[in-house]
């Protein structure tokens, strides 16, 4: 099944472990015979895989068995690990990205427990049925030819898990590491919902964490945990496809006239130290990077500081990017961020002559009628410049020059 895929994203939002993850992969179309192979060269002879199909909440999955061979289990030090995983006879993209999971395993756990990475002991984490997720889940994106991956919010769960540490709080301390960055709830369910495993694989994996990106989906994936829980499917989901650009709703079909609704993130930070006459260009710059609307509010913070809220709207692929900006561009030292949804009417750019001149006029529809006609204010204020007229006089005269081009609202589109 190589080169058929180029994108992932996983659906977390019940929980991750790493035997969630493979079996949605496996489920996906991953080649059980690809996985196996790619197991039994770090750890020969030792588990064998077992595929079941089960239901979650009445939703089917694919459930993986890791079946140990022998009561045996290796030493668990990173170090003996890293060793085994560099001899084996593996492709270099699957030894990468598992030497990159375990690494970073080691890392978390080592600043935890206070020790050297290197003799790091990784209880649960390094018994063979972790190995074979981890090594499975890197020999599994690899046949599918995941080339790239993202993945939403993971739900962690609450409440205390008994561990070879002894009673934790959940999340565990490793999983709340591995989080860094990356936007999870608590939610209002008892249990480990994310395991050390599980969140190692996304966060180290995937570029970003984001809603479900704009996709030419190929396939999807489900993969079961152990609990069945009747209230919410206990189950990891994967979409395998090629990933699409974002469309700009100017951009979109004039005659389309169907709300899209959009995943979208709202970034925004408290201000009172910044030199108001510096607001504009803030503004017009996170603009022309990308964002979908930016804008201040006046706000009062303690001891009556007169300050803003500055917010900006942005489309997942660009959040990043849009968060750097704003950290640049003004004194703020933290930014607060919030998925939300956004229906947008369905937009066209026409142009308009005025006086000689070029305007651009955005038209909005809605059921196939058009619903706003707004000329672009720049090119208007072009027009008023050059032909030394009032910038109202030059709106109207583009309004004008709208209606005779037949587009006033109600106009079929």
């Amino acid at each position: 099944m190589s080169g058929l895929m180029t994108h992932a994203w996983v659906d977390a939002s019940a929980g991750i472990a790493g035997d969630m993850v493979l079996g949605a992969l496996l489920d996906a179309g991953a080649a059980l015979a690809a996985v196996e192979s790619a197991v039994e060269a770090v750890a020969p002879g030792a588990v064998s895989l077992h595929l079941e199909q089960v239901q979650r909440a009445g939703l089917r999955a694919t459930k993986v068995h890791v079946e140990l061979r022998s009561a045996d289990q290796p030493d668990r030090r990173w170090r003996r690990l890293h060793r085994s995983l560099e001899a084996a006879d593996l492709p270099e993209r699957v030894r990468g990205r598992a030497l990159q999971v375990f690494r970073r395993l080691a890392e978390v756990e080592a600043d935890a427990h206070g020790v050297e990475v290197d003799e790091v002991h990784f209880h649960e984490v390094g018994a063979w049925d972790s190995v074979a997720d981890v090594v499975g889940c890197c020999a599994a994106l690899a046949d599918l030819g995941v080339e790239t991956l993202t993945g939403g919010a993971v739900e962690l769960g609450s409440g205390r898990v008994r561990t070879a540490h002894g009673l934790l709080p959940v999340p565990v301390p490793a999983v709340l590491e591995l989080s860094r960055g990356w936007r999870v709830r608590g939610g209002d369910r008892d249990g480990e919902l994310a395991t050390p495993t599980g969140m190692a694989l996304l966060t180290t994996l995937a570029e970003r964490c984001e809603p479900l990106p704009p996709m030419r989906v190929a396939t999807v994936g489900v993969g079961a945990g152990s609990r069945d829980d009747a209230a919410r499917a206990n189950v990891v989901r994967v979409v395998l496809g090629e990933r699409q650009p974002a469309v700009p709703p100017e951009t979109a079909p004039s005659g389309a006239g169907v709300p899209e609704r959009q995943a979208m993130v709202v970034l925004e930070a408290n201000v009172d130290d910044l030199d108001p006459r510096v607001w504009p260009s803030v503004l017009a710059e996170l603009m022309a990077a990308g964002a979908a609307d930016a804008w201040l509010v006046p706000i009062l913070m303690k001891k009556g500081r007169p300050a803003h809220t500055l917010r900006v709207l942005a489309r997942p692929g660009e959040v990043d990017e849009l968060r750097e900006k704003l950290f640049g561009l003004t004194s703020t030292i933290g930014v607060r961020e919030s998925e939300v949804q956004r229906t947008a009417l369905a937009r066209s750019v026409h142009r308009v002559p005025v006086q000689g001149h070029d305007v651009a006029v955005k038209v909005s529809a809605l059921g196939g009628r058009v619903v706003t006609v707004t000329p672009e204010f720049d090119d208007v204020a072009v027009v008023a410049s050059a032909e030394g007229l009032p910038v109202r006089r030059a709106l109207d005269l583009a309004r004008a020059a709208a209606e005779a081009a037949g587009l006033v609202p109600g106009a079929p589109v």
